[in-house]
């Protein structure tokens, strides 16, 4: 699993779970809403300053947005293992 992958499913789960929809996150993140669900789809690449905007908005560390959860590093061995 490639690191922008990690990145949208971490944003989806953090987005949802503060109960935020698309829109919201992009209005406080000061960003467009279809950036948002861009990122979310892994279309495009965030900038370290767009994660840490999400990140303050959503109330974690940057780096818990780029952080592989347990089933990622799985899926990460797997990978490797082929």
């Amino acid at each position: 699993m490639e690191i922008r992958e990690v990145f949208a499913k971490n944003l989806r789960a953090l987005r949802q779970a503060k109960g935020l929809s698309q829109e919201e996150l992009a209005h406080q993140a000061g960003i467009d809403r279809t950036y948002i669900s861009a990122l979310e789809r892994n279309v495009y690449n965030a900038s370290i300053d767009v994660v840490d905007r999400l990140a303050q908005v959503l109330g974690v560390e940057a780096a818990q947005l780029l952080k592989p959860t347990t089933t990622d590093h799985e899926e990460l061995k797997l990978e490797a293992d082929t």
